[in-house]
């Protein structure tokens, strides 16, 4: 649940963090709606733009760069020439609109379930919405798991944008997933999904590192910050079908100049190896 008291917001959410909440000042709430039994909720905060679906932060104007970036740019750069990509969820547009950056990117296929969400964001979140106008993005209004089952040995990366692991969410973090995605990828395909903070969800993430394993040659879990989300910062896991690879070391690497003619304000070649370094009580209880 969420609640708004006050003139502050404050994420509620027991199940996936208990004990603790966040808090956004909220200057006006701009629109809400429910659709496909989602509540969509936009609101200005001291830090711009905020989306919040059924009572969880989705993304904030002031930080969502070092998400869109990192979800995006992490796997594309593990890849040696990532042409045809698919991203599944991402109806504020975001990841869409850092991977057209890539430029070994030459074709984006997009499933979003909620046509609401995409059709709102292109209203009030436009700098991240602006994704979807690039010509290089083909947008379906689908199910994902539909989707995949009717594409196979097709992409080089999958992306995975969904929400948190909660209510229809959470089929998109369990091993039969990764298995759809293995069969849909071409050889030496690389997959990246939200993975969620080892503050609160270690357990979960080394379950979904096993299910991971299960079908990828390789798989590991890297982070970047993001004030907005529990904790602070938020992970991703990541896997390549090769099993020469190595993820920790990007394929494709961009000099500082290349990196600001991308546009590109968080992630680097620097921060893509730093990612990957995890506290010790992590390291050993993920992968030991």
């Amino acid at each position: 649940m969420d609640a708004i008291r006050n003139g502050w917001f404050s994420e509620l959410q027991d199940t996936l963090w208990p004990g603790q909440s966040f808090s956004l000042k909220v200057k006006k709430v701009i629109h809400e709606e429910k659709s496909n039994s989602k509540t969509s909720k936009f609101w200005k905060q001291t830090f711009g733009m905020c989306l919040v679906l059924d009572g969880i932060i989705q993304c904030t104007l002031r930080d969502e760069f070092s998400y869109q970036e990192m979800i995006s740019f992490l796997p594309l750069c593990c890849h040696p020439n990532p042409e045809k990509v698919l991203i599944v969820g991402g109806g504020d547009g975001g990841v869409a609109r850092e991977v057209v950056k890539h430029p070994l990117v030459k074709e984006v296929h997009q499933v979003e379930i909620d046509d609401r969400v995409v059709e709102l964001s292109k209203q009030y979140l436009p700098s991240m919405a602006c994704g979807f106008k690039d010509p290089k993005v083909k947008l379906t209004i689908g199910d994902g798991f539909d989707y995949m089952k009717n594409h196979k040995n097709e992409f080089d990366v999958i992306i995975t944008d969904s929400s948190d692991p909660v209510g229809p969410a959470i089929s998109l973090f369990q091993e039969s997933y990764y298995e759809l995605m293995k069969n849909a990828l071409r050889p030496g395909g690389i997959v990246c999904s939200q993975g969620g903070t080892y503050w609160t969800d270690l357990e979960h993430i080394k379950k979904t590192i096993e299910g991971c394993k299960n079908h990828f040659a390789q798989a590991s879990y890297a982070l970047t910050s993001v004030p907005s989300y529990p904790c602070g910062h938020i992970g991703f896991v990541i896997g390549s079908l090769d099993g020469k690879a190595n993820l920790k070391e990007p394929a494709v690497t961009f000099t500082k100049e290349q990196i600001d003619k991308l546009n590109l304000r968080y992630y680097s070649s620097d921060v893509h190896r730093s990612a990957f370094a995890v506290p010790r009580y992590v390291e050993k209880f993920l992968y030991e």
